[in-house]
């Protein structure tokens, strides 16, 4: 009985201290555990290629590009754009091809070796040619912002492209107006004997002797020349009414003074390579009245014109020709990766050749051969020591214009130059597509 009671009294008591525990306060719950930070996307760089005259006599053009394209590689770095994953550092690796042919291939196998992802080059038809098929060969797509020979995008590269018009588009504008607007009848022509400089005299000549023109002799210069006074002298025999210069500025410049001093008192017409401030500066006094076309249309009637040259001439300085173009080529690039989610040039490659989109130029799509599609092209004519439009044609918009007044001491026949219009845009059949 002893027992039972003294085992109820420890059960008791037991019992009691187990139910004292349970109301004692509970400790505290661990403190919740912080949630990881996501981790950042990793970040690789891209490198994209540039090439471009960067010494010698076209390096103001070279630099041009190279700025233009440079310009947009920090906007898109800016912008900490992420492509299949990671965040993209865009880096731009600019080569300077001298404008040389085979300098231009060596920088090109250069490129490919150092992994580039895409090419905006190069600036001159001579280097673009060969070296777009070491591009073709590695895959690596190449945009040109400035290479206007049609031979260019006619191999069948899949990866060549350019974002402005060809010279058989730009030689036929050439050549019609110097026929209908300047009213020239006996044309001299001058040719640097480079891929642009010949073959867009070619393609003027074809158009100045289909509308009526006789050319009255065809000279030749080279791209590092700077006198042409005996090409010069034996035009002046020939009386010519005409001088077309297929060429770059720093030839350009000095053919028009040194006309001028030789008392050959007849219009210079050329292209793009010099309708540039360069040739202005060269030719002095004697630029007046010079006319030169260029793919494209003028720097204020760009979609986005005004606020690339502010962006622009407030980091680099002057614009010379080509850094528009050189700035879409390279944004083009970047968009079509962009699209493909993708920076390996095979993915982004069928992005790309289906382009659809607004630059700062105007509209970027491509042909099947890799031309801009429906590539407008402007004349302009020196003036108080500008560059001013007369006239636009192709693209979607023209805009007409008087044509130049003649200088003094013309023929009578040659001052009576065709009334204001401009001349209609010529349609070009699928074979001379950009």
């Amino acid at each position: 009985m002893v027992r039972r009671r003294l085992l109820n009294v420890g059960l008791s008591l037991a019992v009691a201290a187990l139910f004292a525990a349970c109301q004692k306060e509970a400790p505290p719950p661990p403190p919740p555990q912080k949630a990881e930070a996501p981790k950042p996307p990793p970040e690789v760089v891209v490198k994209i290629g540039q090439v471009s005259p960067l010494t010698g006599p076209q390096a103001h053009l070279g630099k041009d590009n190279d700025n233009g394209a440079r310009l947009a590689i920090e906007e898109a770095n800016a912008k900490g754009l992420t492509i299949g994953g990671a965040k993209v550092k865009f880096e731009l690796v600019s080569e300077d091809d001298q404008a040389d042919p085979k300098t231009g291939t060596i920088v090109a196998q250069k490129l490919v070796d150092g992994k580039v992802a895409g090419v905006v080059g190069h600036l001159n038809s001579g280097t673009t040619i060969p070296a777009s098929k070491i591009y073709n060969d590695a895959g690596i797509p190449q945009i040109s912002p400035s290479a206007t020979n049609p031979k260019y995008t006619e191999q069948g590269y899949k990866g060549a492209f350019r974002v402005m018009a060809n010279d058989v588009q730009q030689g036929k504008v050439l050549g019609e107006y110097a026929v209908g607007q300047m009213a020239a009848k006996r044309i001299a022509i001058v040719d640097d004997r480079t891929a642009y400089g010949q073959g867009l005299a070619d393609e003027f000549e074809k158009a100045a002797k289909a509308g009526g023109a006789t050319i009255v002799g065809r000279e030749y210069t080279t791209d590092k020349a700077t006198d042409f006074r005996a090409i010069l002298t034996g035009i002046k025999g020939k009386k010519p009414d005409l001088v077309f210069y297929g060429g770059m500025d720093a030839q350009a410049g000095p053919m028009a003074a040194q006309m001028k001093s030789l008392g050959i008192k007849v219009k210079l017409l050329g292209g793009d390579g010099g309708q540039s401030q360069e040739f202005i500066k060269l030719a002095g006094p004697a630029g007046e009245g010079v006319v030169m076309s260029s793919p494209g249309v003028p720097l204020d009637k760009m979609p986005g014109g005004k606020g690339f040259a502010d962006k622009f001439t407030g980091k680099y300085g002057q614009i010379q020709i080509y850094a528009p173009y050189a700035y879409d080529a390279t944004w083009t690039l970047i968009d079509a990766m962009q699209k493909a989610n993708s920076t390996d040039p095979a993915k982004y490659l069928p992005e790309l050749a289906k382009t659809s989109r607004q630059g700062v130029t105007g509209p970027i799509g491509f042909d099947e051969k890799g031309d801009l599609k429906n590539g407008p092209i402007t004349l302009y004519v020196v003036k108080d020591g500008k560059w001013e439009p007369l006239a636009t044609v192709g693209g979607e918009a023209a805009a007409p214009a008087a044509a130049p007044a003649a200088p003094a001491g013309d023929k009578p026949a040659e001052k009576a130059a065709a009334p204001a219009a401009a001349p209609a845009a010529p349609p070009a059949p699928p074979a001379e597509k950009k």
